[in-house]
């Protein structure tokens, strides 16, 4: 299983091993467009994994805050009350860079970014960067998302509609 998420359209794609696409579904990447620094705002490129799936049993738009369910479920009336939140919703899939130098180790590093895949206001558009890094999804399709990969499922973020080259189906290592 393979993730393919593309910049420019702005969308998150579901490939099975045979590089069959399974689910396609619009996403929100950074307003600050891509790029891989601490600190910009922008969502990181290149090949990425799954590093750890958040949430499991959490209700449809549950809050989370430092990964953690805060015991909350948004609302309107919640984003009232928080206006300066920036609202991690239902499911988090935490991504970690495979590429040193590029999106992991050092100023680089996507996991020590906080960058996830993750559920946000189902107000909010989809199809358009808005977010701060992370990958935005609609509640529902985070869920079905979090259902469908595992831990160490290859995420590659792409800017245009070129698919990346298939590689081997080996997992990759951590330190």
């Amino acid at each position: 299983m393979r993730i393919v998420i593309d910049l420019s359209a702005q969308s998150l794609q579901v490939f099975d091993n045979d590089g069959q696409p399974l689910r396609r579904f619009a996403v929100s990447t950074a307003l600050n467009g891509p790029g891989e620094r601490e600190g910009s705002g922008c969502t990181p490129r290149g090949r990425h994994v799954v590093r750890a799936k958040i949430g499991a049993s959490a209700p449809l738009a549950a809050v989370f805050r430092g990964r953690r369910p805060t015991g909350e479920v948004w609302s309107a009336e919640l984003a009232r009350q928080y206006p300066e939140r920036d609202w991690i919703l239902s499911r988090i899939l935490w991504l970690s860079g495979c590429e040193p130098g590029r999106n992991r180790l050092g100023e680089v590093d996507t996991m020590r970014r906080y960058i996830y895949i993750h559920g946000t206001p189902d107000d909010q558009p989809m199809g358009v960067p808005r977010s701060h890094g992370c990958v935005r999804m609609r509640n529902q399709d985070v869920v079905d998302l979090f259902e469908l990969v595992e831990a160490g499922t290859r995420v590659d973020i792409v800017e245009s509609g070129a698919e990346p080259p298939t590689e081997s189906k080996a997992k990759p290592q951590f330190d």
